[in-house]
């Protein structure tokens, strides 16, 4: 069986009440998909790295959660928050009538994908957390966050009214390359950065060769999953059997010893939970696909392995030849058979 390819793709679109839902469905579209969610600030482009790496049996849907990439905005005054962003994944789900998922969530993506599968186990078979576990335990720290955010929120909301009317700031690519790489903490390095551009930037009407940011700069401030870590064990508890695989990056610190409770229920509970560190950043699977396709792929076909309806053409072919041979081999033994008697009588 081959990969998947990032030229083999329909662009799709799913209705929402305050708008769109824009994708990418990858490979596959016969069967249902891995639905891949992005991490705060990213686009689905976020998963170009590792697509081409991934079995071309099983398709892969990538989405732009809302407010990101080429997703519609809230309407004026809302706020994003992650309650609603696990909403997304039963919109898909009711859009394409699936009474399962198997997710693929990165950062903000995979807390998603964790909370969902402990809210509806009975419709998850399958999780692949990409350097994240759960949502943050922040303590009293949340309430300095939640001042901030609330008070940004504000200044969002009226940068949103007046750029209706007015072009927001706009930069080089060069600049734009080095806001990511800054803007990610050195996650993302500026070589790196067209792969998360490509959806989050428009071409400025004023200035030639420069570009703004399109994505909503309501996303910034966020309402967050409060969790202490009772809630987070109980939710792991939820979890069961769903086959979970999370990979760590090696510099990252989004899973730390906050997560450590769960990761001991998730292994003591699970017999298809794996845990595996790779080398790299919070951007780990993007920066460094290979290694995390290393372990990501023997995961996908041992809990989604193809079925005879998703074998390619060429396996088919394949399989027919095979089948053939066999044939040929079975005429060959029955003429055998007819002819031994004979054999045997002049004997």
């Amino acid at each position: 069986m081959g990969t998947l390819s990032l030229t083999d793709y329909e662009d799709v679109r799913i209705c929402a009440p305050w708008g769109d839902i824009t994708g990418r469905w990858y490979g596959n579209r016969n069967e249902r998909p891995i639905l891949a969610l992005h991490g705060w600030l990213d686009n689905l482009g976020s998963f170009n790295t590792l697509i081409p790496l991934l079995p071309d049996y099983l398709g892969v849907l990538c989405i732009d959660l809302p407010g990101h990439g080429r997703s519609s905005r809230l309407q004026a005054g809302m706020r994003y928050a992650v309650y609603d962003y696990v909403l997304i994944i039963a919109r898909v789900m009711k859009e394409y009538k699936w009474t399962r998922v198997s997710l693929m969530g990165h950062s903000m993506g995979g807390v998603i994908s964790f909370i969902y599968a402990s809210l509806c186990p009975h419709m998850v078979d399958m999780v692949i957390s990409l350097d994240i576990l759960i949502p943050p335990i922040l303590g009293a720290k949340l309430i300095d966050m939640m001042s901030y955010s609330t008070e940004k929120q504000l200044v969002e909301d009226e940068r949103s009214a007046e750029w209706q009317l007015h072009e927001p700031p706009s930069y080089s690519l060069p600049q734009l390359r080095e806001l990511i790489t800054r803007g990610s903490r050195n996650s993302v390095p500026a070589e790196f950065a067209p792969h998360l551009l490509y959806r989050s930037v428009a071409k400025s009407q004023l200035y030639p060769d420069k570009f703004y940011f399109s994505r909503d700069g309501r996303v910034k401030f966020y309402n967050l999953f409060v969790i202490d870590s009772g809630l987070a064990a109980e939710m792991a508890r939820r979890i069961k059997k769903i086959p979970y695989l999370v990979i760590k990056g090696s510099e990252s610190t989004y899973i730390d010893k906050s997560s450590n409770e769960v990761l001991s229920i998730l292994g003591s509970q699970n017999p298809h939970f794996e845990y595996h560190e790779v080398p790299g950043n919070h951007h780990v699977h993007l920066t460094n696909a290979t290694e995390c396709a290393q372990y990501i792929v023997p995961f996908i076909r041992h809990h989604r392995p193809p079925t005879l309806g998703s074998w390619s053409m060429a396996e088919e072919e394949a399989a027919s030849g095979k089948r053939d041979q066999r044939r040929k081999a079975q005429e060959r033994f029955f003429i055998w058979r007819r002819q031994k008697p004979r054999v045997l009588n002049k004997l």
